[in-house]
């Protein structure tokens, strides 16, 4: 399982990669797994402000239909266009082109709060 050490984690299994007050969001390779083959994402609050730990949207799968939780408040600025077409990015590449969201963070304090890569790779152990 990859475990990139540039991201944050949430304990509900997104990730975070941080560049200035903007962050792209998205699921782990521990959550896909679990979650199976992912066959749609709903995501329908661009421009929305929201703050950590809402739905920003959701993920089904063969198995399951999952919440996506903000992992830090802000403002959902746009929603990866390829999901549409192909939401098996999630599965084959999920911290690349399988990322969900970008956002605008808006306090990068509750960034710290955020799981580092040892201690998310513990959690899932």
């Amino acid at each position: 399982m990859n475990f990139p050490q540039n991201l944050r984690y949430t304990k509900d299994h997104e990730w975070l990669q941080i560049d200035g007050d903007v962050a792209t969001v998205g699921i782990t390779d521990f959550a896909q797994q679990e979650l199976g083959d992912i066959v749609y994402v709903e995501i329908e609050t661009v421009g929305q402000d929201l703050e950590s730990g809402s739905v920003f949207g959701t993920v089904e799968a063969v198995k399951t239909v999952s919440d996506l939780f903000l992992p830090v408040s802000g403002t959902v600025l746009e929603v990866n266009p390829e999901l549409n077409n192909s939401p098996e990015q999630v599965n084959s590449d999920p911290y690349g082109q399988g990322w969900m969201i970008k956002m605008k963070i808006k306090d990068l304090a509750e960034v710290e709060a955020l799981l580092t890569a040892e201690s998310y790779q513990e959690l899932v152990a």
